[in-house]
C-alpha cells in the first residue's frame, strides 16, 4: 500500500528538516551579524567572557583556544566565516524548502551538497582543530541518512501509484 512507511518516517524527516532549517537560518543570521559587528566589539566580547571565567580559568586550554580563534577571526578568517556561513545558510534553507515540498529532484542534490559540506567540515576541522565542525559534520551525516531514507520511500510510493494506474 502506498505511503505505508510514511507515518513511521514522516515525523523524523520533519524534525530533521526543522533542525536543518533552524541551523541554516542561524548561520545566515550569524553571517549578517559578523559582517556588521566590528572587530573591536568581538575582542571586547571575548575579553568579557574570559574575564568572567565563563570558559574556565583565563589561562586554561579552552580560554586560550577561544582567544586564538578570535585573533584568527580578526586577521582574516572573518571573510571566510561570513561567506561560509552565509552560503551554507542559504543553501540549507533552499534545500529544506524543496524537500518539505517533496520536490523529488532536490533529494539527490541535498545528499550531494550535504556530503560536500561534511567533507569540507572534516577537512577544515583537521586544519583548525575546531571542536564544533565535527559536530556539524555528524549532524549533516544524520540528515543525509534521513533524506536518503525519505527519498527511497517517496520513489517507492510513486512507483506503486504509477503501477496501480
Amino acid at each position: 500500500m502506498p505511503g505505508s512507511n510514511a507515518p513511521r518516517t514522516a515525523p523524523l524527516f520533519k524534525v530533521a528538516m526543522l533542525v536543518k532549517g533552524v541551523d541554516g537560518a542561524a548561520e545566515l543570521i550569524l553571517a549578517v551579524v559578523l559582517q556588521l559587528v566590528s572587530t573591536a566589539t568581538v575582542h571586547s566580547l571575548v575579553a568579557d567572557v574570559l574575564a568572567r571565567d565563563l570558559l574556565g580559568p583565563p589561562d586554561g586550554r579552552l580560554a586560550r583556544r577561544f582567544a586564538t580563534a578570535t585573533d584568527a577571526f580578526a586577521t582574516g578568517d572573518r571573510t571566510f566565516a561570513v561567506v561560509y556561513l552565509g552560503l551554507h545558510g542559504v543553501v540549507k534553507l533552499a534545500l529544506v524548502l524543496a524537500l518539505l515540498r517533496r520536490w523529488v529532484p532536490a533529494y539527490p542534490v541535498a545528499v550531494v551538497v550535504l556530503g560536500v559540506f561534511v567533507v569540507y567540515e572534516v577537512y577544515r576541522a583537521t586544519r583548525t582543530g575546531s571542536i564544533l565542525l565535527p559536530a556539524l559534520a555528524a549532524l549533516d551525516v544524520a540528515i543525509i541518512a534521513v533524506v536518503v531514507r525519505e527519498y527511497r520511500l517517496l520513489r517507492r510510493d510513486r512507483a506503486e501509484v504509477e503501477s496501480d494506474d
